[in-house]
């Protein structure tokens, strides 16, 4: 086992940042932690790393405590949190990185697996918002660590370079090392993750690969046309619905019984035209099983 959260909890005043969570992470895998703002992802990474303590619950990463595991080199961090030092190059800062670190790699190859090489005789304040990420990358991977995380690690990025950071972070775990992410991009976790987390006011919400997680949204969406003038009132009197976008002539709908509703769709006498029926994406899987849960916790009048 790489990490393992054991009922932990944070609160800061009146708020529960995270509430009796319970995780494993195990070596050689990608993981994704989602959650919309203020689900506690950030949170979770610092009890991860250290960084904070928990208040109830155990962390433990490599059957250490989290400082423990850190200061032996076991964990590479890149954070949204905390700046760069100003006034030095880039290689100074990945060199020292590496000369701080127990299993150091070579700097030159540090520069060059982040994609920096050329910019390394720049100065760290002198840098764009993407190439500042592609250094925090590479000050996470100056030494051979065995858990890789990172917090929004392609904000600012253009395509072509989060593209290669992935297939960089693809190598890592195909080399046994355990990776794990919070993002706000959902494909990315679709496209990258073996394993997706999501996160809703502390508590694990949903756990599994990214098709569990759209299969356990438990609704498939379903698009048409129509042609003419469109009454949306039946439309929304539709059974099973747990959405409705109408666009013009063509209408978006979710349904949590896909076939009843089509059935339905017909018995109104229209013809839907272009008609087709498929999964949701993860994002939209994602809104759908976090806006169920605040369905569930909001207070009843």
């Amino acid at each position: 086992m790489v990490v393992g959260f054991d009922q932990v909890s944070k609160t800061y005043g009146n708020v529960r940042a995270v509430d009796g969570l319970s995780l494993r992470l195990h070596p050689g895998e990608t993981v994704a932690l989602l959650g919309p703002n203020g689900a506690g992802k950030s949170t979770t990474l610092d009890l991860l790393l250290g960084l904070k303590q928990a208040d109830a619950g155990t962390v433990s990463v490599f059957g250490l405590n989290p400082r423990e595991a850190i200061v032996a080199g076991r964990v590479g961090a890149m954070l949204q949190s905390g700046g760069l030092m100003d006034e030095v190059t880039v290689r100074e800062l990945v060199k020292l990185a590496c000369d701080l670190h127990p299993k150091p790699y070579k700097v030159t190859d540090v520069l060059a697996r982040a994609g920096i090489s050329q910019i390394a005789d720049r100065k760290v304040n002198k840098l764009s918002g993407g190439q500042s990420q592609r250094v925090r990358f590479a000050l996470a991977t100056a030494g051979d660590s065995d858990l890789i995380v990172l917090d929004e690690p392609t904000t600012g990025m253009d395509v072509s370079a989060r593209q290669a950071f992935w297939a960089t972070m693809r190598e890592q775990a195909d080399q046994g090392r355990t990776v794990l992410f919070a993002t706000h991009y959902l494909e990315e976790a679709d496209a990258i993750a073996d394993r997706v987390l999501v996160l809703h006011r502390g508590r694990l919400l949903a756990d599994g690969t990214a098709a569990e997680i759209k299969a356990k949204a438990g609704a498939r969406r379903i698009s048409f046309d129509l042609e003419g003038e469109i009454d949306e009132a039946p439309l929304r009197a539709l059974p099973f619905l747990t959405a409705v976008d109408v666009s013009g002539q063509t209408i978006r709908i979710q349904s949590s019984d896909a076939d009843a509703t089509v059935h339905a769709l017909y018995g109104l006498g229209v013809y839907p035209r272009n008609l087709e029926v498929a999964g949701l994406g993860l994002e939209q899987a994602f809104v759908a099983i976090t806006e169920a849960e605040e369905a569930k916790e909001a207070p009843q009048s």
